[in-house]
């Protein structure tokens, strides 16, 4: 898995995608796996009370606890590539967290999961991320809803008042505007506030009154 890293001002500059697989290494490396449970009970033993040594069923109880840990968390770790394969094609947010405690935001289609060490990472953009960073899953028919209604609702905002607009200035923009809400179904228009319809449907009145009005003075 390998990653290139951009570099700026001569210093190696930390991706986002770097941000989360780095987070999530060092959660691997901090688990604790059979080989570990062993190696502590062997120094238990070696370093014991020689005139108080622990008996066989303490030692069995251990092993048992530890094996029903150890079941849960392959459990938990099988959850989780079930997880990760059900949001391939899905969009999503992945929230990052710096070394500086900055966070980070990446939005894109899920393209592949990768599997290591029983644990999923995502491909977004064509970079890996964690499956621990998924912060939020879209639906598309959502999302492609809301930036309509967002970029609609934006360039509105940008026109002068309805009294100061012209057919050559804004004439193009109000027609544009107009292509794209007469161009939205049901579900998308749901998203464009009702009072910025109204208010919109104002500028298109306008227009054609301008319009009207120079058909009129050309004759």
């Amino acid at each position: 898995m390998a990653l290139v890293a951009p570099i700026k001002d001569g210093k190696v500059v930390e991706t986002t995608s770097q941000e989360s697989l780095s987070k999530s290494n060092q959660t691997k490396t901090n688990d604790m796996n059979k080989d570990t449970f062993l190696q502590l009970l062997v120094a238990q033993m070696k370093y014991q009370d020689p005139m108080e040594p622990t008996s066989n069923t303490e030692y069995i109880a251990q092993y048992a606890q530890f094996s029903q840990v150890e079941a849960i968390s392959s459990m938990a770790s099988s959850m989780n590539l079930s997880r990760a394969s059900g949001l391939v094609g899905q969009q999503v947010y992945m929230r990052t967290t710096s070394a500086n405690g900055e966070s980070n935001y990446v939005e894109g289609k899920v393209d592949y999961v990768v599997y290591e060490n029983g644990k999923p990472y995502l491909s977004i953009n064509e970079n890996l991320y964690s499956l621990d960073d998924l912060d939020t899953v879209v639906d598309k028919d959502y999302k492609d809803a809301y930036t309509k209604a967002t970029d609609f609702t934006v360039t509105l905002n940008k026109l002068p008042a309805v009294d100061n607009i012209t057919i050559s200035s804004e004439g193009k923009t109000i027609d544009s505007l107009a292509e794209t809400l007469n161009g939205m179904n049901d579900y998308e228009k749901s998203f464009v506030a009702k009072d910025t319809q109204a208010r919109f449907q104002k500028y298109v009145d306008k227009l054609a009154e301008l319009r009207s009005a120079a058909l009129v003075a050309n004759g």
